[in-house]
């Protein structure tokens, strides 16, 4: 199983799109101190969205599309439904 997921940092309205087989590892390597990339910058993370597949091909072009203008503006539509009422 592998989860397209997108977390969402409301300190700095910042959102992070990727792939993995453990969400919940992968939450935590994002917020803990050690996190040396992109995403050490804006935390805490909470993770806004999910999709879950069964191939990993699949996730990752899910992840891709995800990644496209149409795909970003997407979630930016879940994140105002939810946090900028």
């Amino acid at each position: 199983m592998f989860t397209v997921y997108a977390l969402y940092s409301e300190k700095f309205n910042k959102f992070y799109i990727g792939v993995t087989s453990d969400i919940d590892a992968r939450l935590i390597a994002h917020n803990h101190a050690s996190n040396k990339g992109w995403t050490k910058r804006y935390k805490p993370w909470i993770v806004l969205y999910t999709e879950i597949f069964e191939d990993k091909s699949v996730a990752l072009k899910r992840e891709k599309q995800l990644k496209n203008s149409k795909g970003r503006d997407y979630i930016r539509g879940i994140i105002f439904s939810k946090y900028k009422r």
